[in-house]
């Protein structure tokens, strides 16, 4: 893999991670490298599952394949926050 690869690979990473913590209800407390190690692993599984499936190759953009990262994402954020047990907790 090369440098560009790699900077792609996080930058992509951190959408999907970013996106996958947005959806999720409530407040998550894990580090944002977690996230975007998270959302590395769901982008690239997703894009698995996708091509898998037949859906990653249509015309302009996959959005059946993106909209597989964000919830594989938002579901891995979800146990990563649950296995480290530091969810956040409501004051109010």
């Amino acid at each position: 893999m090369t440098a560009t690869g790699i900077i792609s690979a996080l930058i992509i990473g951190l959408i999907i991670g970013a996106l996958g913590r947005l959806v999720l209800p409530g407040r998550q407390n894990i580090p944002i490298w977690l996230t975007i190690l998270v959302g590395v692993g769901a982008a690239l599984l997703g894009t698995v599952i996708a091509r898998a499936a037949g859906v990653a190759d249509t015309a302009g953009l996959d959005w059946t394949e993106i909209l597989l990262q964000v919830v594989l994402a938002a579901v891995g954020v979800a146990l990563v926050a649950g296995v480290t047990g530091r969810r956040g907790v409501s004051r109010y």
